[in-house]
């Protein structure tokens, strides 16, 4: 996101503490002389963050990190996925280990409490610069998400990690399957093996399943070259294991 010089910069304040989005809300009121800027709005925890942006035009978000439900850390890999994401600065009581890894990955943050300086020179920056890359925002946190992020007709769509049965790589596109329905994600299944390794388990080359939506194995030689295939939990699907994953069938029965 590079904005005109002739643009007023759209900001998003988000905080889980009301304290906190006052005095940041004064700050910017401080700021406008020296940089003009609108403030769209305020979101409370990382989920709100993202229905704001599904609704409103931003340019700047303020992103606290230390959130409930959805983090600040969550929330930016989701926005960093959007086609024109806004710009993020965090705002942060982090320790001294985590701002370090916020410096070794180029991610712009600012110390609580904010001084009025600091965070002019931040807006500065933020409408100038690239958006931060999702490959950074994932080495900061160093954790894995909570949900995955589905883009669908220009909104942003947050499917829970724990509700997903199986993860099925098809062309460039990964399809997220939970109970209700099905969902295309642009990732890497082999990004997301990494990710969620403690919650998948891959079953074929192009197949990663939910170890708690593993029912059972069934013999299934027509379909599967190892001869047997994995059932899902609440389905009739019964997914192929391939000869080289055959080790997962001794594994769970």
């Amino acid at each position: 996101m590079t904005l005109a010089r002739s643009d007023v910069p759209r900001i998003l304040i988000a905080d889980d503490e009301a304290p906190a989005r006052q005095r940041l809300r004064d700050l910017l009121d401080e700021c406008r002389e020296r940089f003009p800027l609108a403030i769209v709005d305020e979101a409370r925890n990382g989920r709100e963050v993202l229905d704001v942006l599904n609704r409103e035009k931003v340019d700047i978000v303020l992103l606290d990190i230390r959130m409930p439900e959805i983090d600040g850390l969550e929330a930016a890999r989701h926005i960093a996925g959007m086609p024109d994401p806004p710009a993020i600065i965090f705002t942060t009581a982090f320790d001294n280990y985590a701002i370090k890894a916020f410096e070794v990955n180029a991610i712009d943050y600012l110390l609580k409490p904010i001084r009025l300086e600091r965070l002019l020179a931040a807006l500065g920056k933020a409408r100038a610069a690239a958006p931060v890359s999702r490959e950074a925002l994932e080495a900061a946190a160093n954790q894995p998400r909570r949900h995955l992020s589905v883009h669908e007709r220009g909104k942003i769509h947050l499917v829970p990690v724990a509700e997903i049965l199986y993860l099925r790589a098809e062309l460039k596109y990964v399809t997220v399957r939970t109970a209700e329905r099905e969902y295309l994600v642009e990732e890497s299944l082999t990004r997301l093996e990494e990710e969620f390794a403690s919650a998948f388990v891959r079953v074929h080359r192009n197949c990663l399943v939910a170890r708690n939506a593993i029912a059972g194995f069934v013999r299934n030689a027509e379909e599967s070259e190892s001869g047997w295939a994995v059932v899902i939990k609440g389905t009739d699907e019964k997914l192929p294991v391939s000869r080289r994953q055959h080790h997962v069938v001794k594994q769970f029965r």
